[in-house]
């Protein structure tokens, strides 16, 4: 009877590390379709970023998207998992994409007061 237990239990956590490795791919992938990469190397990155976030934050994710949607009771556990990977993969890639055009625009602005030189000529005038 415990051989039919665990066996259960095994496949039961590889459904779940499938849904969680399938939802962390499709974030990335989601991801990488609606902000373009520059080449392959940030697309390689960009992915790689997006599967491992997935992975790691997925099942936090799934649960705390089913609590806050209340779809706590009609979603199994391969499905909360597919749903956080997802979401967790997806997030993580749009919070260092919208960093990361953020930052590029701050270094094409001019920002007053900041070099050295300016702030002298600003104290001397």
């Amino acid at each position: 009877m415990s051989n039919v237990n665990e066996a259960v239990m095994t496949n039961d956590a590889l459904s779940i590390w499938v849904a969680k490795a399938a939802g962390a791919v499709a974030g990335s992938a989601v991801s990488l379709a609606y902000m373009l990469p520059n080449g392959k190397r940030e697309a390689a990155a960009r992915f790689a970023v997006g599967v491992i976030c997935g992975a790691i934050f997925g099942g936090a994710a799934g649960v705390k998207i089913a609590e806050v949607m209340a779809l706590g009771e009609a979603l199994g556990r391969s499905e909360l998992m597919l749903m956080g990977s997802a979401a967790a993969s997806l997030a993580a890639w749009t919070a260092l994409g919208v960093f990361n055009r953020f930052a590029e625009r701050l270094k094409q602005a001019s920002l007053p007061g900041i070099l050295p030189q300016e702030r002298s000529d600003r104290n001397n005038g």
